[in-house]
């Protein structure tokens, strides 16, 4: 890997997403050498994929160089690479570029999609979990407008004007406001020759109500926003079977669609080599103590999404979402330097700062502690967050100008089809 030797300790850390950055953010001219890996060289916002697949933004405005966030420092090193196994009696990763020895190694690979074990779906449904991913669905979308177009029947202009997203949690509950947003805005105006009425978003969620972390103000709000929309909801509706074609439920509900979206659900994205009793095989997740080391291995650590901490607040781990991520970053971050010099550790201790979702212009759903938003107001504060939260200035600035466009022009400027998607039956 040409990595330099040195005589400080060298701490890899192994995944560029939220926990990752957090973490090797804290080593800035630390005495200790510091190697970054992942299989991409950027960091991605994951929160706002969505806006990428339905037009509202392009990928470079939610993407950043992982080079640019550690290049000022001498002792922090990138390397493109996908891990492969860990082997924990020598110290030692393995990857497709060769193999690392290690003082300290840090688990922050985050999660993959769930298909629940169904290879119907996992082969024909569109998941949302990468930027190539999102591209692809922004290309299909479009792809399936350009078809209607020349359709030769109804049937076959429904099914590609049919689009299904099964999963109510903030992901899906996102993007079919923002797909729906697509069929009142953009259809009409670019496609004169397409009925809008033609066009349905379906949204599946297997519970008894969308958003489930969520209060059950947040919940009910954004079902009315995504009714008013023009969505189909449907609850307590899961998939059993998709095709292709066509989408069978545990109901006597069945769609017809060139298009259902995979946002049903996440699992553990593990590295193969640590001892199974370290795995909680049911999350794909580590078992880990509360200063984020995995169970059995004491120079060996995870974190976030592939980390599952068991409190009395949190005894099936912490939620799979941002904030956990950095924060066991940061603390972590701090830990290790003291775990160098020979000084007690400090707990981790989860700090909620709230959830919310967006379903579109003027709709957003805030849950705080103490208070409960809904409508512009919770829209703002959502907008205002994840602004704030966006990697490098010129994301912040390319993203605030694409929503101030977008909202003043109703319109949504990245609907490009740059690199076409060929479904594979």
């Amino acid at each position: 890997m040409n990595i330099p030797k040195s005589n400080n300790p060298r701490i890899v850390i192994i995944g560029g997403g939220f926990a990752g950055v957090s973490l090797v953010k804290q080593f800035a001219n630390k005495k200790v050498q510091v190697v970054l890996l992942d299989k991409r060289n950027y960091h991605t916002f994951q929160p706002l994929l969505y806006q990428v697949s339905s037009s509202g933004l392009e990928p470079d405005s939610i993407a950043y160089p992982l080079r640019k966030i550690i290049k000022k420092h001498d002792n922090i090193f990138f390397r493109l690479a996908e891990v492969s196994t860990i082997d924990s009696n020598i110290n030692q990763i393995n990857t497709d570029i060769g193999a690392l020895t290690f003082d300290y190694l840090v688990i922050a690979t985050g999660t993959k999609t769930n298909y629940f074990g169904n290879q119907a779906i996992k082969n024909h449904s569109m998941p949302m979990k990468t930027v190539p991913q999102a591209l692809d669905i922004r290309s299909l979308i479009l792809q399936n407008f350009e078809k209607a177009t020349i359709a030769k029947s109804l049937d076959e202009r429904e099914a590609l004007l049919n689009f299904v997203i099964v999963g109510g949690g903030p992901t899906g509950v996102e993007l079919a406001g923002a797909i729906a947003e697509l069929k009142n805005h953009i259809l009409p105006k670019d496609y004169h020759d397409l009925n809008s009425k033609d066009m349905q978003i379906h949204l599946l969620e297997g519970g008894p109500k969308l958003l489930p972390p969520m209060s059950d103000h947040a919940s009910k709000k954004a079902l009315e926003f995504l009714i008013k929309l023009g969505v189909i909801v449907h609850c307590n509706t899961f998939v059993k079977d998709y095709d292709g074609l066509v989408v069978s439920t545990n109901t006597d509900l069945i769609l017809e669609t060139e298009t259902l979206i995979w946002a049903a659900g996440v699992t553990g994205n593990p590295v193969q080599g640590l001892d199974a009793n370290a795995l909680v095989e049911k999350a794909n997740r580590y078992r880990v103590n509360n200063y984020n080391q995995v169970e059995g291995y004491p120079n060996i650590f995870a974190l976030g999404d592939i980390a599952l901490m068991e409190t009395e607040a949190y005894p099936k781990g912490h939620p799979q979402v941002a904030q956990p991520a950095i924060q066991q970053g940061k603390l972590l971050g701090k830990n290790l330097m003291k775990l160098i010099e020979g000084k007690p550790l400090k707990k981790f201790k989860y700090r909620d700062k709230g959830s919310m979702a967006t379903i579109g212009r003027n709709k957003a759903v805030v849950d705080l502690k103490a208070y409960k938003f809904s409508g512009f107001f919770a829209w703002f504060i959502w907008m205002f967050v994840h602004l704030m939260s966006l990697v490098g200035f010129r994301n912040r600035i390319v993203v605030l100008f694409n929503w101030v466009y977008n909202y003043i022009n109703f319109d949504k400027a990245a609907r490009l089809i740059i690199r076409p998607f060929k479904k594979v039956n």
